[in-house]
This record gives C-alpha cells, sequence and structure tokens, in this order.
C-alpha cells in the first residue's frame, strides 16, 4: 500500500516555489521531519489475541512524527470496553523510539511504549519497552520482537510480564492480496499471572491509501468470550 506522508520539508519547499522560485533553494526546510498518521475500524480489537472491546467494534487512529537520524514519537488510540460496566472506556498510547538499519538486508526498532487508561487514575496504565528485528528471507517479510513490563508499576503489581512474538507476511503472486501471519506468547502479570499463546492469520488489500483487512484471530485459553477464536475485519487510511 502507498502511504501517504506529509513532510514539513515538502510543504515548506512548495510554498516557497509558489511565492518565489527564484529563492526555493534558500528558504527549504531540510528539517527532515516527517508525519504521518492512519485511522482504522475494526470489527472487534484484539489485543495479543484478547478483545479489549467485548467483541464489539473499534474506531482506532493515531499520527509519528519522525526523523531522518531514525528517532520518532507519536501517539495512538482506541475505543474499549472489558465488559465491567465501569472503569475506561479509551486506551491511549504514547511511544517514543529509535529504529534503523544493521546490515542490508536486517533493520531494527527499539523504543518505550506508555498505555494510558482515562478514567482509572493511572491504575492500568504501565509503560512497556519493545525491541524487534526485521529481514526479509526472499518474498517473505519477518520481524522477531519482544517487549517487557517491570514489576512494581501499578497495572502489574509485584510481576512482570515479557511478550516475544513473531510476525510474517508475503505477497500472494497475481492477486492485490497480502498474506499474514502472527504467533505471540505472553508470560507474566498480563496474562494473569500465567502464560498463553496467542495465533492469526489473515490477508490484507490496498487500495489507493485504503487497507482492508481479514484474518482469524485465537488463543490457547479457552473457548471463553473475549479469548475465543475470531474472525476480524478492517478498513483503515494512512496519510
Amino acid at each position: 500500500m502507498k502511504i501517504w506522508t506529509l513532510t514539513l520539508s515538502g510543504v515548506l519547499a512548495a510554498c516557497a516555489l509558489a511565492a518565489a522560485p527564484a529563492m526555493a533553494q534558500e528558504t527549504e526546510d531540510t528539517s527532515g521531519i516527517t508525519i504521518t498518521g492512519d485511522a482504522t475500524v475494526v470489527s472487534d480489537y484484539r489485543f495479543r489475541g484478547i478483545s479489549q472491546t467485548d467483541e464489539d467494534f473499534a474506531i482506532q487512529g493515531g499520527f509519528t512524527v519522525s526523523h531522518d537520524s531514525g528517532f520518532y514519537v507519536g501517539t495512538w488510540g482506541s475505543n474499549v470496553d472489558f465488559g465491567d460496566g465501569a472503569g475506561s472506556n479509551a486506551e491511549i498510547d504514547v511511544f517514543a523510539g529509535y529504529g534503523g538499519k544493521l546490515t542490508d538486508v536486517l533493520s531494527f526498532d527499539v523504543g518505550l511504549l506508555y498505555y494510558i487508561y482515562p478514567g482509572m487514575d493511572g491504575a492500568t496504565d504501565y509503560f512497556e519497552p519493545y525491541a524487534s528485528i526485521s529481514g526479509d528471507i526472499g518474498p517473505v517479510s519477518a520481524t522477531l520482537g519482544a517487549a517487557y513490563v517491570w514489576k512494581g508499576q501499578n497495572a502489574v503489581g509485584g510481576k512482570d510480564n515479557l511478550y516475544i512474538h513473531t510476525d510474517v507476511s508475503t505477497a500472494i503472486p497475481g492477486t492485490p492480496l497480502t498474506a499474514k501471519a502472527h504467533v505471540g506468547y505472553s508470560d507474566g502479570s498480563l496474562a494473569g499471572n500465567s502464560h498463553y499463546w496467542d495465533y492469526s492469520i489473515g490477508a490484507e488489500m490496498s487500495w489507493k491509501q485504503l487497507t482492508f483487512g481479514v484474518s482469524y484471530v485465537d488463543t490457547d485459553l479457552g473457548n471463553y468470550r473475549g479469548v475465543d477464536g475470531a474472525v476480524v475485519f478492517s478498513i483503515g487510511a494512512s496519510f
């Protein structure tokens, strides 16, 4: 899918060309800053296999400000419903990180993410550092990553949490589809002081700046509402 981006340097350069072509080189902004955004509607917000919206739909969106050096900051949000009739009805994530090339075929990404649930007085908010390595193996793109929540935070108490995941994707020849698969393993407080696996398999298709997706998501936690298998549909736009 083509990602539509708005760059500060592009905007300022265009203004300079329109107003005074002879001065374009002198007024061009070389800050190297890029702003990207996205908005998505999903039939069920599944986070690591578990529904965050009581198996109902969610409206999500966010934006990222990145620099040519590899540093970036951003925020993302979604409605949530944990089925308890109380608590927060929104999730807001704030993150910052750095990414770049390890080799000609491998890239890395490291950062820190802060999960915020307004209305819960910070009782469920927590920080989570993350890291991943990505690369291409023939026609397949693969990512291996991990995220860690240290103990002592309000949301996890005296036990930490580790999440390890791998994601792969590949274009399906002769079609506009990309096949995607995911496997993750959770261990610790966010896994109910235990551990579990989550996985998904699906496909997506792009049209202009829109992406249409469908996937089957499941866990090994049993056939209970919110953790059982479900087909999830999504429509997203990037700019």
